[in-house]
């Protein structure tokens, strides 16, 4: 009977066996759709080993739209920004679905903690929970700092790294402590971020003709350094036990700048390495050769899309942020720094971490 129906027995287990591959596959899919300040960012990543942040990028996309600056101007989405986001988000999840088959619990879409401004919001998630069965969440400010510590650095290295995430507004970030075998966040902010900065050199300039004069920026924001470097020092001096992190992971605008320019390269690893010396290197570029970079976004597209983003005084100031950070970090020749190169996922690794069994994310 059974060699009778061998052909039938083998076509069965061939289907069960593909069924059984497909399903595996499907459990460790994820997609994530982050209705962002500027944008509405898409991802979908395939993770092998979350405690050792091993996934891959199997897709990613991104629409801009400035949606904070319109709830800044109005408190609150205007109809044109509800349609648009709708529109975006039931557009991705139908094309997530049909191309990646992923786990419908395995879909996360947050919304940034701006939207939590908007007194309109409740019309937003209604218009999206109608239209594609799915909730979700707006993230906490209060949580940022956390989640970017968690999705930035690889579990594995919880208790033996910090993060410090270079932003527009503030750096923030923190590390894990373990107090009587427990886990205890330690937050770390810095007033101070990319465009703050920038700002707060700006109003150090006296006469106003020479507002746009990149010297007289190069002066100023050389002063304020000192300034720039004591409220480092106070951030460290508060946080003793930095001093035993043997990691640094470094993310945001300021370093994805650094890294894109300086080495000019498709770097396909999560974490890049980078050193104090080519920080510096790349600082007197900035300013005293900024026509190299130019040149380079002609012909390099990622160069371009930096040189789209900030102008050479927002990347003086981000630079400044960074040597900073890292010329004020206690024997730094001793520790390894990491630029994390995906930071456009690092919320959605932190929601994946967070449900995982194999992953303490209790902090």
């Amino acid at each position: 009977m059974l060699k009778k129906n061998k052909p039938q027995v083998l076509i069965f287990i061939l289907l069960n066996l593909i069924f059984s591959i497909n399903s595996f596959s499907q459990k460790n899919v994820y997609a994530g759709i982050e209705i962002g300040r500027r944008a509405i960012k898409i991802s979908v990543l395939e993770v092998n080993n979350i405690k050792k942040a091993d996934y891959k990028i199997l897709s990613f996309a991104t629409d801009r739209v400035n949606f904070a600056e319109h709830i800044a101007a109005k408190g609150e989405l205007p109809q044109e920004d509800i349609n648009k986001i709708s529109a975006v988000v039931v557009d991705q999840l139908k094309r997530i679905r049909e191309e990646f088959k992923i786990l419908e619990e395995n879909i996360i879409i947050v919304a940034a903690p701006v939207f939590a401004s908007a007194r309109n919001i409740d019309a937003l998630k209604n218009r999206i929970t109608t239209l594609t069965n799915k909730s979700f969440e707006v993230m906490n400010v209060d949580e940022e700092a956390k989640t970017l510590v968690k999705g930035a650095i690889p579990p594995v290295d919880y208790a033996s790294a910090l993060l410090l995430d270079i932003g527009a507004q503030t750096t923030k970030g923190g590390y894990i402590d373990e107090p009587d075998n427990k886990l205890e966040f330690i937050p770390l902010e810095l007033d101070f971020g990319t465009m703050t900065l920038t700002d707060a050199v700006q109003k150090t300039v006296v006469n106003q003709s020479q507002i746009n004069d990149m010297s007289t920026f190069q002066e100023k924001s050389f002063n304020y350094n000192e300034i720039l470097r004591k409220k480092i020092k106070e951030m460290l001096d508060s946080n003793p036990l930095l001093q035993k992190k043997d990691k640094i992971y470094l993310s945001g605008g300021a370093v994805w700048a650094f890294a894109t320019l300086y080495y000019n390269e498709n770097v396909k690893e999560h974490y890049v390495t980078l050193t104090l010396e080519d920080v510096i290197n790349y600082d007197a570029i900035l300013k005293n050769n900024f026509s190299k970079y130019n040149s380079l976004a002609k012909n390099n597209k990622e160069a371009a899309r930096v040189l789209s983003t900030y102008d050479q005084k927002y990347l003086i100031s981000a630079n400044n942020i960074l040597v900073s950070l890292l010329e004020s970090i206690p024997n730094l020749a001793s520790k390894k720094v990491y630029f994390v190169k995906e930071g456009q996922v690092t919320w959605l690794i932190s929601h994946i971490a967070d449900r995982s069994k194999k992953v303490n994310t209790n902090f």
